[in-house]
């Protein structure tokens, strides 16, 4: 199984890690970095995988998981949840990245994997498009922070919106934010 997750760097919304297992019997081409994709490419990749993989998960760690555990380890936990939900049964995980929890399951990881591992690249691709068609339908309760463009990464009309309108119950209170405002979803 192949493991990546997508929106560590974010402030707001959820870890989102996805774990996938290839049919080796049914290849699929143009997998690669979900980043190394546009829109399109990374929708069609995302429906064939889903379609002709032999197990696809997604798992979500949630805004207290990361205020718990912190950014990093709600990451590995989330990919964990990938490893271990009903069905996997994988006999092997290739971990993105240079860190895993501990775990019984023999896993080797990858320092940018989601460009060497098929595997890995499938995971990448179905996480991302997952996250930012989540993070785009949060848009439409909170347009103010363009999350239809920057799926709540710190860009700059991110933090300007933040010192504006203050914070959403979506955004990462764990994060130094820069601001004291908070604002509810009925605003």
């Amino acid at each position: 199984m192949g493991l990546d997750e997508v929106g560590r760097g974010c402030l707001a919304g959820p870890v989102v890690a996805a774990g996938v297992i290839l049919d080796p019997n049914s290849p699929i081409e143009g997998i690669q970095d979900s980043k190394k994709l546009s829109l399109s490419e990374r929708k069609r990749l995302s429906k064939e995988i889903k379609k002709k993989a032999l197990y696809w998960t997604i798992q979500e760690g949630d805004l207290a998981m990361i205020a718990r555990l912190n950014i990093l380890w709600a990451s590995l936990e989330t990919m964990n949840n990938c490893a271990t939900s009903t069905g996997a049964n994988p006999d092997y995980l290739l971990v993105d990245g240079n860190r895993y929890v501990p775990t019984l399951l023999a896993h080797q990881c990858i320092v940018k994997g989601d460009s060497k591992s098929a595997s890995i690249g499938a995971a990448s691709i179905i996480a991302k498009v997952y996250r930012d068609e989540l993070m785009a339908s949060l848009h439409q309760e909170f347009p103010e922070y363009g999350w239809d463009n920057n799926v709540g990464y710190p860009t700059n009309a991110h933090r300007q919106a933040l010192k504006k309108y203050g914070y959403t119950p979506v955004h990462r209170t764990s994060f130094s934010l820069g601001t004291t405002k908070a604002r509810s979803s009925k605003q």
